[in-house]
């Protein structure tokens, strides 16, 4: 089976690029989806009406990307016993420090163009570490702005491929699907490692204190300077 991980900001269009690139595939091609989550998803329902098994896991009061490492391995199992071909992987970057990409694992960021021109040299691991860069929306906005816009992807990440896709049209997304193919196959996630370590907080905020001052913050905290 095939691993693929599919990262990205909120709303940048994930879901559509990965439904896009599956047309392209033959009928008989088995694919199954994990959607990870903070609060709550709708794309669980949009995999179904597209005939996908998908399996959804929210986070929580817990970080997205603990959540997700520790879930990961029994993701793979799932897709092993129904015996997909391909597994994606999809979460949400809310905080654009996520690191949900492994080594070994085809790696993608799903970015679009209406976030603005300097927003990936804002975006952290899953951006940075990704072997492939999706942009979407880019007929909303002109041939300058898309342009300007991969030359700060590339000035970020400059060893992935960058592929612009249509969620609506499918047109790019071709190309995506043939990334999809080079993806390596696995049977286990046992002692393989993330491209990054994961985002670090262990304080009193992460227990559930709430209140605010210097004598109620303890554990793992970094201060500005006035």
């Amino acid at each position: 089976m095939k691993l693929i991980t599919v990262s990205g900001p909120p709303s940048s269009g994930k879901t559509s690029a990965v439904l896009q690139a599956v047309r392209f595939f033959p009928q008989n091609v088995r694919f199954g989806v994990v959607k990870f989550d903070c609060l709550s998803t709708c794309d669980d329902g949009i995999y179904q009406k597209s005939g996908i098994p998908v399996r959804v896991g929210i986070s929580g009061n817990l970080c997205p990307d603990h959540y997700y490492i520790t879930n990961i391995s029994e993701a793979v199992q799932w897709g092993l016993n129904n015996r997909f071909d391909y597994l994606i992987s999809e979460s949400a970057g809310l905080c654009n420090r996520c690191s949900p990409h492994i080594r070994d694992v085809l790696a993608v960021c799903v970015i679009d163009n209406l976030s603005g021109i300097n927003t990936p040299q804002k975006i952290g691991p899953m951006l940075r570490n990704a072997d492939l860069v999706v942009v979407t929306k880019g007929d909303i906005v002109s041939q300058a702005e898309r342009e300007v816009f991969s030359f700060h992807i590339r000035k970020t990440n400059p060893r992935a491929a960058v592929v612009s896709v249509n969620g609506l049209t499918g047109q790019g997304a071709l190309a995506l699907s043939k990334w999809f193919e080079r993806a390596k196959g696995i049977d286990s996630l046992e002692h393989m490692r993330l491209r990054f370590t994961m985002p670090a907080a262990v304080c009193s905020y992460c227990l559930g204190q709430t209140l605010i001052g210097k004598e109620f913050q303890m554990g793992f905290t970094r201060k500005m300077e006035f």
